[in-house]
């Protein structure tokens, strides 16, 4: 390149790099010297190169053109400095192979270099080339991958934007459609509680009023008695075979008591109040054994909100992640893993044509293409299979087409069970002995849904009697 570069700012005339260029209006430039030499024999002024006439007798000097040329004799005047001896001002032509540096001629034949080894420095100079070159590949390799890299980090980072603004959204719809009951539970218990106070109220103000008027009623007899008590005798005598039969009429009634159940019944509104609603929340929410983990689905899945269920539909644009199911199209895991214990989860196919289900080993490579830690069955072509790395696969037939599927595993007894849950029939069982931890798995198709169905909420309490404690419940 700064071959070229120096070709570039030659002097047509002098072929040399320009001193004092100047400019002529045909935008050929020269040395100011070259130009004025090349005029003084013309009787017309006209450029060297294209022969067109100028009619500047003092061209302007190509000032951006003097700057260029004047960095380039600056940077090989230095080259060529560093070039020669320090000690002798030749030319450096060898290298000492035992001091591992350049000398010239003269510094070979002193004593400091008595009997050591040289090389033509274009020779050495050509072989650490080669060498450096040689070394450098791997770091340009590695800065290949970094780059390369940087470019998922960039994707995956902002993909968790993305998925921390959906889940958001997803955890507020949830927490919204919780707020609804609640608020409707609340308005329910607040608009029961005042239908009884109503309905209570109006009926100790009917008692209240029956009793006003037995009280009036009375309060007359009394005085009306009272004031016969207090005539004369004449005139009590007269009176009293009436005041008799008065008082006689108003028969002594029991004594007026509060009815049975007046007050409010606060039990029946308080008494154990958040396990009641907590009781009632189950017919609006729903429990699924297994869900569905999103950043180990193949790109062509969409989950849905719930993670539920999962349709195979086009490729999207996901970050690789480690856990992502790459080279399995249209697979996706369970969430959660299983080191011990029974499980059981029920998968709806419908009227899958191609499906797959089982579980997966912990240890596989999830971007491989053989998967040594896979035990599943799958339908295809109307034939039901066996699918594991660590047994012969077979084909089994069925009298039905499966349009649920339940999956008991028992991690400990190494037992994978499917069932067909319509008739409660074994469809095949894997047994072998499990090491690592295994995760539900599932495949599908295109335009073709695998939903996991959820389970019945049961909540009730049981009580517990023992001779130390008292009454608990337990909750089921």
């Amino acid at each position: 390149m700064s071959s070229r570069l120096e070709e570039e700012l030659c002097c047509p005339v002098c072929q040399d790099i320009f001193k004092d260029p100047v400019i002529l209006s045909c935008s050929h430039s020269f040395c100011k010297v070259c130009l004025q030499n090349s005029w003084t024999e013309k009787l017309i002024h006209d450029c060297p190169v294209c022969k067109r006439l100028s009619f500047q007798s003092e061209p302007p000097c190509n000032l951006a053109l003097k700057n260029l040329c004047e960095s380039l004799l600056q940077e090989t005047d230095q080259r060529c400095s560093e070039s020669l001896c320090s000690l002798h001002s030749e030319k450096l032509k060898l290298f000492c192979l035992d001091h591992q540096q350049p000398l010239c001629l003269i510094c070979r034949d002193s004593e400091n270099h008595i009997n050591h080894r040289f090389r033509p420095i274009e020779e050495v100079t050509r072989q650490h080339r080669k060498e450096l070159e040689e070394t450098l590949e791997p770091l340009k390799e590695k800065l290949k991958v970094c780059e390369e890299a940087k470019v998922k980090f960039d994707q995956t980072a902002e993909h968790i934007k993305v998925q921390a603004r959906h889940t958001e959204r997803q955890i507020k719809e949830q927490f919204k459609k919780l707020h609804q009951f609640l608020e409707e539970e609340e308005e329910a218990r607040m608009a029961a509680l005042r239908e009884e106070e109503e309905h209570k109220s109006q009926r100790m103000k009917e008692k209240m009023e029956a009793l006003s008027r037995e009280i009036a009623a009375l309060s007359d007899t009394v005085r009306a008695t009272e004031e016969e008590l207090r005539a004369g005798d004449v005139s009590f005598l007269n009176n009293y075979k009436a005041a008799v039969e008065r008082v006689q009429q108003r028969p002594l009634l029991e004594d007026p008591q509060l009815p049975l159940g007046a007050l409010i019944d606060q039990v029946k509104h308080l008494g154990n109040l958040s396990f009641n609603i907590w009781t009632k929340m189950k017919d609006v929410v729903s429990y699924t054994p297994v869900v569905l983990d999103p950043n180990t689905a193949h790109p062509e899945l969409i989950l849905s909100e719930d993670l539920t269920s999962v349709r195979c539909e086009g490729e999207q644009q996901l970050p690789e992640n480690p856990e992502r199911l790459k080279w399995c199209p249209c697979s996706v895991l369970g969430s959660e893993g299983f080191t011990s214990g029974m499980h059981s989860w029920v998968v709806e196919v419908g009227d899958s044509t191609d499906w797959e289900l089982g579980v997966f080993s912990e240890s596989v490579q999830r971007k491989a293409h053989f998967w040594p830690g896979l035990w599943t069955i799958w339908f295809r072509d109307g034939k039901y299979k066996t699918q594991s790395t660590l047994h012969s696969s077979s084909v089994f037939q069925l009298n039905t087409t499966l349009k649920r599927i339940r999956v008991n595993l028992n991690w400990e007894a190494g037992r994978l069970t499917f069932f067909d849950p319509d008739t409660d029939t074994d469809i095949y069982t894997f047994k072998d002995t499990f090491t690592d931890r295994v995760f539900p798995y599932f495949r599908t198709v295109k335009h073709v849904t695998l939903k996991i169905l959820p389970v019945k909420l049961s909540v009730r309490a049981s009580v517990q009697r023992s001779a130390q404690t008292r009454r608990k419940p337990k909750l089921i």
